[in-house]
């Protein structure tokens, strides 16, 4: 990986792909807690063989910082083997709060940054904290990831449809009120493709991972891949009629998600309006 030379007002600075992409990763897998005082300190554990992300984000932040290992039993395995990063700077420590990594427990709170960010940087390190990268059983390229977050399950739905043309109406579920949101296929290989490009920061496993969906051809045999419905004229005027993604998503027959995300673009001219508007 590359070496980096963050300075003073840079630290953090998120329309910096490395800043970004570590952003996500923290607020997804990262803890900040707040002792007495100016007391406190930003931690992140992870299996000892994804150490060298540890060692990138060390390089990347001007402020002294620690990584140690340890072993122990789990629920999961006799013996785990992890690698923490520590980081104490107070000064460190309210930058990242103030970006939007709450203190103490945050899987519900943590929400896309707001400004200028990087954005496929931040969406593969929550990817790679949170998310998996590979085949399914059936031999299908997927990516998917697990959240608590209303807002960064959603965000996650706005940019692959973006990126893809592929819309997924995001639900929590009924069991656990987790969203676990998963894409197959072709649509998961442009995921892939885009969030993990050459020499990006990130696990080398799950880049590893991602790079091998390409390789993924549709069988013959295999019903054609979903063909992404384009909007019209009279579906954007209705839109801006009724002004609710829940009754446009009734008369349209369309995703409430679908219908946000055009209502949005069509308000904020990323596409034209209606001649008759």
């Amino acid at each position: 990986m590359a070496d980096y030379e963050p300075i003073g007002d840079r630290f953090m600075d998120l329309r910096v792909p490395e800043y970004a992409y570590m952003f996500g990763f923290l607020q997804a897998d990262g803890h900040l807690q707040q002792g007495v005082g100016q007391k406190g300190k930003l931690s992140v554990e992870i299996n000892v063989r994804d150490v060298d992300l540890l060692r990138e984000f060390q390089k990347l932040t001007p402020y002294n910082s620690s990584i140690t290992e340890r072993t122990r039993s789990t629920n999961f395995a006799k013996t785990h083997h992890s690698a923490t990063w520590t980081l104490c700077s107070l000064e460190a420590r309210t930058t990242l709060n103030k970006l939007g990594l709450p203190y103490g427990r945050k899987s519900k709170a943590i929400a896309p940054p707001r400004g200028e960010f990087s954005h496929r940087d931040y969406l593969r390190g929550v990817i790679d904290a949170d998310g998996s990268v590979g085949y399914t059983n059936k031999g299908f390229p997927f990516v998917s990831l697990t959240t608590a977050s209303t807002a960064i399950a959603t965000y996650l739905g706005h940019r692959t449809q973006e990126v893809t043309g592929a819309e997924r109406l995001v639900k929590r579920n009924t069991r656990d009120a987790i969203y676990n949101v998963l894409y197959t296929k072709e649509t998961a290989q442009k995921l892939a493709a885009h969030l993990y490009y050459p020499n990006c920061l990130s696990l080398d496993r799950k880049r590893t991972a991602a790079d091998s969906l390409a390789a993924w051809v549709r069988p013959a045999n295999m019903r054609a891949a979903y063909t992404q419905r384009r909007w019209t004229e009279q579906e954007d005027r209705i839109l801006l009629e009724l002004n609710s993604n829940a009754a446009s998503a009734e008369e349209l027959g369309r995703t409430e998600l679908s219908c946000q995300m055009r209502l949005w673009r069509l308000r904020t001219g990323q596409v034209p309006l209606p001649s008759d508007h």
